[in-house]
């Protein structure tokens, strides 16, 4: 797909259903529509006349994908002969990729390009020397400094790993020639797409043990786990899927995990590895498209209801109560008519909030009302996605909420007060200014346009 096409704000959204690698990332991107002049200029202001990168179809499963190749002296003796050792994912570090710093760690079994052998040799560059390369290189500020953040993550985790400063953390993978490429390559394609929003499904991160000169280490990498240390994860497929520079690139630019959200698609890219994987392709596809609307915080999923019967009360001060409530975090709140003993008339006052305002709302109850014991519930609910779009009428805009399910729009709602609001300015009953707002939400969710 041609660069032209897309433009900047669009919502970026990754798939990485056989895991994410450095390359693959720059790959996908490129596949999706960035152009390849952005990542070939971003990597040749790095300096280093000799390092050379390209592009070629690969086809991984079903589907054809792009591959990104880095090239430089002594590739061939220092990622082995052509034995077939094809690692991985498309990584293109020696799966003792990343997680080498300060050590010798022989060939391991991974995610990515063919890779280097125990025994031979391997260019080191210790995290100073790496960010000393990238602020000498003629980048634009944000690209070098989403770059620095990446390699910075991969040093912290490796200095935690190993129980040595920062600076003394040695790269031999991630810091060769072409991590440093797949590195500078995703952060430049990330940068011309400069999207408004970035998100993520659950990276997957594989599962089994890697070979190093050092024996065997679990999947996910002591790296990888500590870069998505707090990030929801998947542990399936086999060998290493997830690799650390794909685990940075995620942790340094992704804003949420799950399901792509509510948006208009206009672009999907298949950065493909260099191998194929039995239970799946070896590709990481992303998702570009319009945002409907501004997403809205996601609801919480656990709650506790809270309730009270109360005979004797003021009706009046129902409203008061149902305000504090809210007020003190309810999401919801509703009251009904009850029959007591004694043929008493009573109401049944109810809250829904989440665990976090449990105590506030509880205060909110006893301050509020003449209750003098409350029920707790806790509860779990399945609540859909939202964002806040705006419609426009002939009366002026009305906010409109869309909920949608694993990025399918389900529907949309005008904001009655808006219409309401309208209406009053109008002098016109609410029910038109409604009606027509019903009429662009709808259109709004099936991506129709409004007509005249």
């Amino acid at each position: 797909m041609s660069g032209k096409s897309l433009s900047p704000g669009m919502h970026l959204h990754f798939d990485p259903c056989s895991g994410v690698a450095g390359d693959m990332t720059v790959a996908a991107l490129v596949d999706a529509g960035v152009p390849q002049k952005v990542v070939r200029d971003a990597i040749a202001a790095l300096g280093l006349k000799k390092l050379k990168v390209g592009f070629e179809t690969r086809k991984r499963g079903a589907f054809v994908g792009l591959g990104f190749t880095v090239d430089f002296p002594g590739k061939e003796s220092e990622h082995g002969h052509g034995d077939g050792h094809d690692d991985g994912h498309g990584h293109g570090h020696d799966h003792d990729h990343e997680h080498d710093h300060g050590h010798d760690h022989g060939h391991e079994q991974g995610h990515g390009r063919q890779q280097a052998h125990a025994g031979h040799a391997h260019e080191h560059r210790d995290y100073a020397e790496i960010r000393r390369l990238l602020r000498r290189a003629r980048l634009d500020g944000k690209l070098r400094a989403m770059a620095e953040e990446m390699f910075a993550r991969l040093a912290e985790a490796e200095a935690r790993i190993h129980g040595i400063a920062v600076d003394k953390v040695r790269f031999h993978e991630v810091g060769a020639w072409d991590s440093i490429a797949d590195v500078v390559g995703a952060t430049a394609a990330l940068a011309w797409l400069a999207p408004a929003s970035i998100s993520s499904t659950f990276p997957v991160l594989g599962t089994g043990t890697i070979r190093t000169a050092h024996g065997l280490i679990p999947v996910p990498a002591p790296a990888t786990a500590a870069i998505l240390h707090g990030k929801p994860v998947l542990s399936e497929g086999t060998g290493e899927l997830t690799t650390p520079t794909g685990a940075a690139i995620l942790a340094t630019v992704v804003q949420s995990f799950g399901p792509a959200p509510a948006m208009r698609l206009q672009a999907q890219g298949f950065g493909a590895g260099t191998r194929e994987h039995g239970d799946r392709p070896n590709v990481l596809r992303v998702l570009l498209g319009e945002p409907i609307g501004q997403a809205l915080p996601a609801s919480a999923a656990e709650v506790v209801l809270v309730a009270a019967n109360i005979d004797d009360m003021n009706p009046q001060l129902a409203e008061p109560l149902m305000t504090a409530l809210f007020d003190a975090g309810a999401v919801d709140a509703w009251l009904a008519p009850i029959q007591m003993k004694k043929g008493r008339p009573a109401m049944e006052v109810s809250a829904l909030c989440p665990t976090d305002a449990l105590v506030a709302v509880e205060e909110a109850f006893f301050a509020n009302s003449t209750t003098i014991g409350l029920r707790r519930h806790a509860m779990q609910r399945t609540v859909l996605d939202r964002s806040l779009a705006k419609v426009d009428t002939t009366y002026g805009q009305v906010r409109v909420k869309v909920a949608s399910r694993q990025g399918a729009l389900v529907g949309a709602t005008p904001e009655f007060d808006d219409c309401r609001s309208l209406a009053t300015r109008a002098k016109v009953p609410v029910r038109r200014v409604l009606a027509e707002a019903n009429a662009a939400a709808l259109m709004l969710v099936s991506g129709r346009k409004r007509r005249g």
